[in-house]
């Protein structure tokens, strides 16, 4: 019974003889008797064990602290473990996405205890802080899907707390890359650009040309954020002759994909296509189902933006047809988004709505915060072109609310101009500036070119009020 306190909630077979240090069928003996004397209960859908709460209280106050620590770092390697054959689950694709997040969910409790102790013990014990290093990247796809935003710059802020205790500079390196792309999730480029500066020195310092290339690709991708394209290309182009230099094939396609969005964000699409047509032939050449799908889909987006729907249509479902294949959930979500666009720029808002609506019960799925708010945007925008603007404003409030829940300042931004568009047809004027306003300071603070431009835009809004 001893040891069997560390476990929040329910545990199975394997967990509790990891915890006892014993062999599986050590441990089954141990259990039966237990649940012989009621002192363990057992849960037959979940196939799970539970500790008695009374016998829990009784087991913390009779082992030592020695035998306590001993059970918790056991417990705590245990799911650091476990977390990586999820996170190893999910990158096979298919049924096996939703079954490894189903797999977390099931054991959402014990990891959360697990990295809580780890964290609490950070510095005190070595194995504790080398087990706030690992979880994070342990669990790196599931935790991005599953954590709160705010939660998981959390969790890597501790990784990056403790890989400086270890002295470890690759994983210090790495933390900084990771808590970058983190900030950039939540609309903080400014913020994402200062980490991976860090992460660069780092690399650069101790000769990790991997690190370097991977921090002038994110560092890239930031500057894009904030309007600042040729920053952004001449990062992505660093990148690029890094990868080569190093074979990292993988790498170099995400580098040309990456330098193809720049030149369509420089309103250059014939130039984006170039890059985007090489990053799918690497892609292919080295089976990259997935960078083959990221290149399918930029593609579809540059003839969009060419004006030519019907073959932006048949890139993005060449890309929906890999996405489904590989069960990459999140792609295909994007996907029907895109698909979504492409009907409405043909005029058939009902088939847009249709994909949008798929798409947002893919976000729904897999907890894809962010790519519900986007669906939800996208839906807004569809009905207000059919001519119902309550439909429309209510999935723009609801795309806010998901917006400031996790911390988007960008999507924030971006959701509330839209929404005072919508406001200001609606001859709401005054709303409608409150609602714009929120974008005009969101890019005076992380100086975005077209702030200024976006300010005298309101105040011609202003002006009209009565």
């Amino acid at each position: 019974m001893c040891g069997l306190s560390v476990f929040p909630q329910r545990f199975d077979l394997s967990a509790a003889a990891a915890v006892w240090d014993v062999d599986t069928p050590e441990a089954d003996r141990s259990l039966g008797s237990l649940l012989q004397w009621s002192l363990v209960q057992w849960n037959d859908e979940a196939s799970r064990y539970r500790l008695h709460d009374l016998v829990r209280l009784i087991s913390e106050r009779r082992s030592s602290p020695d035998v306590l620590t001993q059970a918790q770092r056991r417990h705590a390697t245990y799911y650091a473990g476990l977390l990586q054959k999820m996170n190893d689950q999910y990158l096979e694709g298919g049924a096996a996405v939703v079954e490894s997040l189903s797999w977390f969910d099931a054991e959402r409790e014990n990891i959360d205890a697990g990295f809580a102790w780890a964290q609490r013990r950070m510095g005190q014990d070595e194995v504790a802080t080398q087990l706030c290093v690992e979880y994070p990247d342990a669990g790196a796809y599931v935790l991005n899907l599953r954590l709160h935003p705010q939660d998981w710059l959390s969790w890597l802020q501790t990784q990056l707390a403790a890989a400086r205790r270890l002295a470890d500079r690759r994983g210090e390196g790495a933390a900084l890359g990771n808590l970058g792309l983190a900030y950039a999730d939540l609309g903080d480029p400014r913020k994402a650009i200062e980490h991976h500066e860090q992460h660069l020195v780092i690399a650069r310092e101790i000769g990790h040309l991997q690190g370097e290339a991977n921090a002038l690709g994110n560092l890239g991708l930031a500057y894009a954020h904030l309007g600042n394209t040729q920053k952004a290309i001449e990062h992505h182009e660093q990148y690029l002759a890094i990868a080569r230099e190093i074979g990292d094939r993988r790498g170099e396609g995400n580098a040309l994909g990456s330098l193809g969005s720049a030149c369509a964000d420089l309103g250059d699409a014939h130039k984006a296509i170039e890059h985007y047509e090489q990053h799918l032939a690497v892609a292919r050449e080295i089976g990259d189902r997935r960078g083959e799908g990221n290149a399918l889909g930029n593609l579809g987006s540059a003839y969009a933006d060419l004006g030519d729907p019907r073959k932006a249509i048949e890139h993005y479902e060449q890309r929906l047809v890999i996405a489904r294949e590989i069960g990459d959930r999140r792609g295909e979500g994007n996907a029907l988004g895109n698909l979504g666009n492409a009907h409405a720029d043909l005029g058939d808002t009902h088939k847009a709505i249709e994909h949008y609506e798929q798409r947002l019960v893919i976000a729904r799925e897999i907890g894809d915060r962010r790519g519900e708010g986007n669906a939800l945007g996208n839906l807004s925008s569809a009905y207000a072109d059919l001519g119902d603007p309550h439909k429309a404003i209510e999935h723009y409030e609801q795309r806010l609310v998901i917006a400031r829940e996790i911390g988007d300042r960008q999507g924030e931004a971006l959701g509330s101009w839209n929404l005072g568009l919508l406001l200001e047809s609606q001859e709401r004027l005054a709303e409608a500036v409150a609602a714009m306003e929120v974008r005009v300071a969101f890019e005076r603070e992380i100086g975005h070119p077209d702030a200024e431009k976006h300010a005298q835009d309101v105040e011609e809004i202003r002006r009209r009020i009565k």
